[in-house]
């Protein structure tokens, strides 16, 4: 992977966590009668959501730009795990989320009836891109750690990905209603914060490399599969 493809891919670790965390805050505030913290995420875009093109468009964004950053990490880092996998599967389950969406925007209420088919597979992405999304930052916790380039950041990966565990817990446990959509938002926004916390240490280690070198920086530990650091 060329050095412009590497930092595309990491300048969209950036962009599509902020664009998603964007879409649900725009989203919420434009629930008529419900609260920011009412409707849960997957709600906003459903059928009988105002304006559901903007979650939507939140999904996709997140799963485009999170496969492209997988991607650009599997080259560079974690080489041969399933970290950088985990991260393209949460963005294609992502996407996949944002366009078989919900029937409802709550998930109880009056003359509700069966699930459409949609709602049906929205409810299987979505279990898929949460656990990837959790597992992902645990899994490279413990396969940075020790690497000169990117052992600094397997603490807050682990903190990260357990703290994420815990809340998804509570979410699906729904032991804390009516703050259930709150702990969701919580729960996505840490994996998220992962993802943001790698692509800044790519694009500072592809700052540093040298213009001649393609797959490493110079010292630093970014490497193409099969190469040596250094």
């Amino acid at each position: 992977m060329g050095r412009r493809a590497r930092a595309t891919g990491a300048w969209c670790g950036i962009a599509g966590p902020v664009a998603f965390t964007a879409a649900w805050v725009a989203g919420s505030l434009r629930q008529p009668g419900y609260s920011a913290g009412q409707v849960q995420i997957s709600g906003l875009a459903a059928m009988d959501a105002r304006d559901p093109q903007i979650m939507m468009a939140g999904f996709v964004g997140l799963g485009i730009c999170s496969v492209a950053f997988g991607t650009a990490l599997s080259r560079v880092a974690a080489a041969g795990t399933a970290g950088p996998w985990l991260i393209t599967t949460a963005g294609a389950a992502v996407v996949a989320a944002g366009l078989f969406r919900r029937d409802h925007m709550l998930l109880t209420g009056p003359g509700f009836g069966g699930e459409s088919w949609h709602n049906q597979v929205h409810d299987v992405v979505s279990g898929v891109a949460y656990g990837a999304m959790v597992a992902a930052p645990l899994v490279l916790a413990r396969r940075l750690r020790g690497n000169p380039a990117w052992g600094r950041l397997s603490g807050p990966l682990l903190v990260i990905g357990l703290g994420s565990a815990v809340t998804l817990a509570v979410f699906a446990s729904r032991a804390i209603e009516p703050w259930n959509p709150v702990i969701q938002r919580v729960a996505v926004t840490l994996p998220l914060g992962a993802e943001v916390l790698l692509a800044v240490r790519l694009l500072t280690l592809h700052s540093r490399s040298q213009p001649g070198l393609t797959g490493h920086a110079d010292g630093g530990g970014l490497t193409e599969p099969g190469r040596r650091a250094g």
